[in-house]
């Protein structure tokens, strides 16, 4: 027994002197506890202190002005507007001030769904810029005639029933107000040739061109 003593005393498992009872465990557990107050004092002073201060949002900019400044007369009415150079007549018409009377067809100027007249002239408003108009006299469906005041055209396309889907219809009367003050044969072959650049694709053709001539006809009993 006493030679078991003498061997552990030699291998140095008891506590050394100075440490009263401690052991070699509670020793190192100690001794690594200063060390982590150690490295993590410095990190604790680095982490500033959380604020109660409310996050700022910042402020939106207010986007530059962009277009160019033109004033079209459309209607008899001048509309003052920032255009894009690149805006169609049409998508002016429509979108900007509202007058969803025009169509928009194929947007390649071949059906004249987008017909309006430019300083009595007939044109297809997909195919010309607006800022180009400055200055012209514009005038639209909603222009020719109103609910209760018809114009002759309006009236005869309702009379000889001149539509079915009505898609075509703000076009083809556009462009037969138009042909009245050009220059067009008596019959109707000369009246669908004069038409040809409007298309109907319900074909109310013949009820399109008896509208027209009988709006011919009376202009040419009146004069």
């Amino acid at each position: 027994m006493s030679d078991d003593v003498n061997k552990n005393k030699g291998l140095g498992t008891d506590a050394p002197s100075g440490f009263g009872s401690s052991s070699r465990r509670a020793f190192l557990s100690r001794l690594g506890s200063v060390g982590l107050l150690a490295t993590t004092a410095p990190l604790a002073r680095a982490v500033p202190p959380a604020t109660s201060e409310p996050p700022t949002t910042p402020s939106t900019p207010t986007p530059p002005q962009t277009g160019l400044p033109v004033t079209l007369l459309i209607n008899g009415t001048e509309h003052k507007l920032q255009l894009d150079p690149r805006t169609t007549l049409l998508d002016c018409l429509r979108e900007n001030i509202g007058l969803t009377g025009t169509k928009k067809g194929c947007d390649h100027g071949q059906c004249g769904a987008c017909t309006v007249h430019i300083n009595g002239r007939r044109v297809n408003s997909c195919l010309s810029f607006a800022v180009m108009h400055e200055g012209d006299e514009i005038t639209t469906i909603e222009g020719l005639g109103q609910p209760g005041n018809l114009h002759p055209m309006q009236a005869a396309f309702v009379a000889c029933d001149g539509y079915q889907c009505g898609y075509c219809t703000s076009g083809q009367i556009m462009s037969a107000a138009a042909l009245m003050n050009e220059p067009c044969g008596p019959h109707d072959a000369d009246v669908k040739e004069l038409m040809s650049g409007n298309i109907c694709r319900c074909g109310a053709y013949s009820n399109i061109v008896a509208a027209i001539q009988s709006v011919r006809q009376k202009k040419l009993s009146a004069s």
